[in-house]
């Protein structure tokens, strides 16, 4: 039973809600809540009906989600026991200070400048409290400092252990490709020799770029190894220092793993290819699936299509496939020559946008040349049409004549040539060409395909990565080698969460993209209600906004009662 009761202190009374109830017989006091003076209750009575002066909206389902899984990853723990305690004085741990700057990778990627101003439009105070001052973007540098290359990758294996461990994530199925990032880094700076130009893969060549190496699950594509390397490196280099961190690091679970009859399995592409690579992958107790590039086995393109057998009319239609076994990279290996039809129509498509492209082109040269106006000589108009034909393919199905020695006789004629057309399309197009160390006993062509095409993981959170909304490697304003690497590991430590929040969240029957369900998590919101009474500062009810049935599911699925204002 309830009552309110009055405790009378140096003459003023303080009254409580305090319930009572039966304990082992005996009446006993089982709740006491403490409601103020007379004076406090009437206040707070009339504030129940009081129209709010004003309201502030702060962002909560991203931010508390987040925060939740990097709580249940313990990378803020990880990392400080790896690193060790700071001085008294210091505004947080290391720990902590990466913790935030994952949060902001996945919420709303900004400067660490920005950063104090976005973290006061969250709710993220309520259950962080940091000071203002300690938010500061010098701070997150001296954070930073304290981790150097070998903590990183100490922390990553820990880390990753862990979040096995905890999420269960299935890593037999494992995925290695290789992507870079353009920076904004001045040409001069001699203190960031990661960041080198290089083959940009976002076509920025007047950018300095760092390369970025990562191993994914095939389970949710959540991250399990990445390597930071210069960007003037070729992938090529790298695979070995991955594949032997790789092997030492699952050492054990590889064990585990054969006990039962299998094995792991690591995809890769045709870019990591070379013989010493895969004489590495021959002596490690790891099974692999790759490709080889079509143009360098003319013999296996030569195979009639009508060798070839379908894989899986259900899951992989329109696709067929031919084996055999040849000796690639040293050692006799079998070989699945697989041919889609989809990927034929497009190949076929595009390589006619490229012939329309080209013959257009040729046509505006010729058309300019039957003029008798050019001023250029041969060796000029000669480098034009080579570098019309340039593109992949078009020199074989375009021939080109150009008569004349002085440029106003210098004449050109081209033609399509329907035969090499269909030669092309009959060698070419559709095929690809797998290699793998599997055996068909263990596994079957579909089993064989599935593995390769599962490269989308890898793939899937290289562009997550360079999205700028959300999980995102930009803005990157650090200009030395050590933050460098520890800005790309907080990033990957950011796209490590947003998958394992879609991978939790496609556990509850709930299929959705990372940007989606972020989305959907930041309509959740906190409102502030600010009631300004006679003298003193505002008082503050805080709720959150109304959910829809998804979020609501949300909402319990990660936790976020713990995080919501209590009334």
């Amino acid at each position: 039973m309830a009552s309110i009761v009055g405790k009378t202190i140096k003459g003023q009374t303080y009254y409580y809600l305090r319930e009572v109830a039966r304990v082992g017989g005996k009446p006993k006091i089982v709740s006491q809540r403490y409601l103020g003076k007379a004076a406090d209750i009437e206040a707070a009575m009339n504030g129940a009906t009081a129209m709010p002066e004003r309201t502030r909206h702060l962002v909560f389902g991203g931010v508390a989600a987040t925060w939740e899984m990097l709580k249940r990853l313990r990378v803020a723990a990880i990392i400080d026991d790896v690193v060790g305690a700071r001085r008294s004085d210091a505004g947080a741990s290391v720990g902590t200070y990466i913790a935030l700057a994952a949060l902001n990778r996945v919420c709303d990627p900004c400067s660490k400048l920005a950063f104090s101003d976005w973290w006061a439009k969250t709710a993220g105070d309520r259950w962080l409290r940091i000071g203002g001052g300690a938010l500061d973007h010098r701070r997150f540098w001296d954070a930073m400092d304290e981790i150097d290359e070998n903590d990183l990758r100490e922390i990553e294996r820990r880390l990753v252990a862990h979040m096995v461990e905890t999420f269960g994530v299935d890593v037999t199925g494992l995925v290695l490709d290789m992507t870079n990032f353009a920076t904004w880094i001045d040409s001069g700076n001699v203190r960031a020799p990661i960041a080198q130009r290089g083959h940009s893969k976002q076509k920025r060549a007047d950018l300095r770029i760092v390369g970025l190496g990562l191993v994914v699950s095939v389970d949710g594509g959540v991250p399990l190894l990445s390597h930071a390397y210069a960007g003037n490196l070729p992938d090529v280099t790298q695979f070995p220092a991955m594949i032997q961190e790789l092997a030492a690091r699952f050492a054990g679970l590889c064990e585990q793993v054969a006990v039962t009859g299998g094995q792991l399995t690591l995809v890769f592409d045709a870019g990591q290819n070379s013989e010493d690579n895969f004489a590495l992958l021959d002596a490690l107790p790891v099974d692999f699936v790759g490709s080889v590039a079509p143009s360098d086995h003319p013999d296996l393109l030569a195979v009639p299509i009508e060798e070839y057998r379908p894989v899986d009319p259900e899951r992989f239609p329109g696709l067929s496939a031919y084996e055999t076994k040849k000796v690639i990279f040293g050692r006799e290996r079998r070989v699945v020559l697989c041919h889609s039809q989809g990927l034929h129509d497009k190949q076929s498509r595009g390589f006619d946008q490229t012939l329309a492209k080209a013959s257009r082109q040729l046509s505006e040269v010729a058309a300019r040349l039957a003029r008798g106006k050019t001023r250029k000589a041969r060796d000029k108009v000669e480098a034009e049409i080579a570098a019309i034909c340039r593109p992949r393919w078009v020199s074989r199905v375009i021939s080109t004549t150009l008569s004349g020695v002085a440029p106003a006789e210098l004449r050109l004629r081209f033609r399509t040539k329907p035969k090499a057309r269909a030669d092309l399309e009959a060698e070419l197009f559709g095929k690809r060409i797998l290699v793998t160390d599997k055996d068909t006993e263990h596994a079957s062509t579909a089993r064989v395909v599935a593995d390769y095409r599962s490269q989308e993981a890898a793939e899937g959170d290289f562009r997550q990565m360079k999205d700028p909304k959300v999980v995102s490697f930009s803005p990157m304003f650090h200009f030395t080698d050590q933050k460098i690497r520890v800005h790309v590991f907080y990033c990957v430590v950011a796209l490590m969460v947003a998958r394992l929040m879609t991978r939790e969240a496609e556990h509850a029957g709930m299929h959705m993209s990372v940007r989606e369900l972020l989305d959907i998590l930041g309509g959740i919101q906190e409102t502030v209600l600010l009631y300004q009474g006679e003298r003193g500062r505002p008082r503050a009810r805080r709720m959150l906004t109304e959910m829809d049935p998804i979020q609501r599911r949300l909402y319990d699925l990660f936790g976020l009662d713990a995080y919501a204002p209590k009334r």
